[in-house]
């Protein structure tokens, strides 16, 4: 039952992640564009899911217009790895249904960032909502191993953290992460302060040491700008891993 639980959990990361490819295409644009309604080859996307869910090329594309090889399996992978170690160390608690309702969401967000350097309105502000009130119905199913009240205070207190580093230093960081830190926030503060605090240094370490191998590989300078909405989700999974394996 356990390695079915796995098995199934894997298999849902890598189909959310191939799900949400066209949608990362429509909402990767700069902040004064509207959002994309044609696939790259200029094709107008259906109306309704069909418009959001699947590949970015459409059927009408030429095979030769898919992505590479490369491209094409490193999401997949990252969602199916993610969710299998997540429900390797959550097992059958309620919040293990959360966290995989929420990784489709958390996979473009990332792509999404690190394309364009943006995190949109309309997927952070919902999921701020969104991940609060899905912890409260956890926490009222038997064998939950979280806190709804902290997780409340942790969207709160990673937010409002995110949001002074923001007033403090607005080039260094967006006004997307602040609002990508309330749903993690709530996510890590489930399972305790220890918690929160692991995966936002977690989140952080993960930028600096991205950033400085950039510096170190001429990519880039101390001033470039880098997505970091990928690194806090980073983050956020490794706290998550962390917190619930001590309540395993």
């Amino acid at each position: 039952m356990y390695a079915t639980l796995i098995a199934a959990a894997v298999s849902w990361g890598a189909a959310a992640a191939l799900l949400v490819r066209r949608a990362a295409h429509r909402f990767a644009v700069e902040p004064d564009e509207p959002r994309r309604g044609a696939c790259p080859a200029g094709h107008a996307y259906a109306s309704g899911p069909r418009g959001w869910l699947g590949p970015a090329h459409c059927a009408d594309c030429p095979p030769t217009a898919a992505p590479g090889r490369r491209r094409a399996v490193g999401v997949p992978l990252t969602g199916a790895v993610g969710c299998g170690l997540l429900a390797a160390a959550t097992g059958w608690r309620p919040e293990l249904a959360v966290w995989l309702l929420l990784a489709p969401f958390a996979l473009l967000l990332a792509v999404v960032d690190r394309r364009v350097h943006r995190l949109p309105d309309p997927l952070t502000l919902p999921l701020a909502a969104a991940v609060p009130l899905l912890l409260g119905v956890a926490a009222l199913l038997p064998g939950h191993a979280g806190s709804w009240r902290l997780s409340v205070l942790g969207a709160l207190a990673l937010g409002g953290a995110y949001l002074v580093l923001f007033l403090v230093n607005p080039n260094g960081m967006g006004f997307g992460d602040v609002k990508l830190a309330l749903p993690l926030g709530a996510a890590l503060g489930w399972y305790g302060w220890p918690v929160l605090l692991a995966g936002a240094f977690a989140g952080f370490l993960l930028g600096a040491g991205y950033g400085l191998g950039l510096v170190a590989r001429r990519r880039a300078t101390r001033g470039s700008a880098i997505p970091f909405g990928p690194f806090m989700i980073a983050g956020a999974l490794l706290g998550l891993l962390l917190g619930a394996l001590a309540r395993a």
